[in-house]
């Protein structure tokens, strides 16, 4: 039984159910700010990570599946109210400046990647179906960028988990981050950007 500790962890996690589904809700919370709670939870449970990691990933299929059809109402609607064509040109012109900050000017599969690692994944498959990619390449490219923001978050909340050991010390700190930090970024970037310039 010692020898495959991993498996037995797995299969207890498969045991639990109501677990699985409530680690699951929160992994559905709009924003990001589910996956340190969900994180914890799952850790607390005795959740093995792949197990984890395989429900935030049903998380952003379920995600794929519900706004799909929004998406493709905004883009079928876009041409025939005004509003919409103001909203989907602003959107356009969001997605060239968030290109070209990746990857100069063209919109290649990593460039997509990072706008969904950055971002978020809706905002990754606006982009990529921008730029022409369909239902399934589109949603694969949101999806990687947002499984490497969830490793990312979900790393550094079990690290600080690690040395706080108060789950709501862990999840406002990481809270915290998941907001200033973006902000700080573009802060300097945009400081740094007239220099460059001169």
């Amino acid at each position: 039984m010692a020898l495959f500790p991993l498996s037995n962890q797995i299969l207890d996690s498969v045991q639990s159910p109501s677990i699985m589904l409530s680690v699951l809700k929160l992994f559905l919370i709009p924003v990001g700010g589910g996956i340190p709670a969900g994180v914890l939870l799952a850790q607390a449970k005795g959740m093995a990570w792949p197990i984890t990691t395989g429900l935030y990933l049903v998380s952003d299929m379920v995600l794929a599946l519900v706004f799909e059809p929004v998406l493709r109402l905004f883009a079928a609607l876009g041409g025939k109210v005004p509003f919409l064509a103001r909203f989907s040109s602003a959107l356009k012109a969001a997605t060239a400046r968030s290109v070209a900050h990746f990857s100069g000017t063209s919109a290649g599969p990593l460039a997509l990647v990072m706008i969904a690692f950055g971002v978020d994944p809706m905002t990754g498959r606006a982009t990529a179906l921008a730029a022409g990619h369909g239902f399934f390449t589109g949603w694969a490219i949101a999806i990687v960028g947002d499984m490497l923001y969830f490793a990312v978050i979900a790393l550094t909340t079990l690290r600080l988990n690690s040395y706080f050991r108060d789950p709501n010390t862990t999840m406002l700190i990481v809270l915290g981050a998941m907001f200033f930090v973006p902000m700080l970024v573009r802060y300097f970037r945009s400081k740094r950007l007239p220099q460059k310039q001169c």
